[in-house]
């Protein structure tokens, strides 16, 4: 059998092109620094990988309007996970970079791309917890697909999105995939 026959074909359905995103983007900058009561001690973080593109895209919407440079950063989680053993005997961890100015008594936006199991939001709250003392931590994500194994919950929300356990909710960021959009993916299941 060859690797095409092997293959399991997928239904990919776009949910928010490059507009529809651009547009979510700017009003999750919006409310953030609308829960922030503006932009004094606030920390943009986004997690890797795509979180940091979306952070960084949420970052100049809020410099635009606001006009002051706002801190970011990235996470990366690898070391975090919960699952770290199953990831494979060497897993390939990136790098975690903060502001100069730390988090220490600062609001923190986590930002990512899909909320599913709420463990990556947990991951990246221990790291931060390592990093130092943020007041307020807010968590941003684009997607929420539901599906939580952890009593964790969005602070600011893109879009909410019904998805079976079987699907994935995919963002794609020019940066990594050439393009911006959300999509769901559906594995055909064969039939025995």
């Amino acid at each position: 059998m060859s690797d095409d026959e092997s293959a399991t074909p997928e239904q990919r359905v776009t949910l928010m092109d490059s507009e529809a995103v651009a547009r979510v983007l700017a009003r999750m900058s919006r409310e953030i620094v609308e829960r922030n009561e503006g932009t004094d001690d606030l920390v943009l973080l986004g997690i890797r990988r795509r979180g940091v593109e979306l952070a960084e895209r949420i970052q100049a919407v809020m410099e635009a309007e606001e006009g002051v440079a706002i801190p970011s950063g990235a996470l990366d989680i690898t070391l975090y996970r919960d699952d770290l053993g199953t990831v494979g005997p060497r897993p390939v961890i990136g790098e975690s970079t903060l502001p100069l100015e730390g988090i220490d008594d600062r609001t923190v936006v986590v930002i990512d791309d899909v909320l599913y199991t709420g463990r990556t939001a947990r991951a990246a709250m221990n790291e931060l917890m390592d990093w130092g003392r943020p007041s307020r931590i807010l968590l941003c994500v684009l997607v929420d697909r539901g599906g939580r194994e952890l009593p964790i919950q969005p602070d600011i929300v893109g879009r909410v999105v019904t998805a079976l356990a079987d699907q994935v909710v995919e963002v794609l960021v020019p940066e990594e995939d050439g393009r911006l959009a959300v999509e769901l993916i559906t594995r055909a299941v064969e039939a025995r």
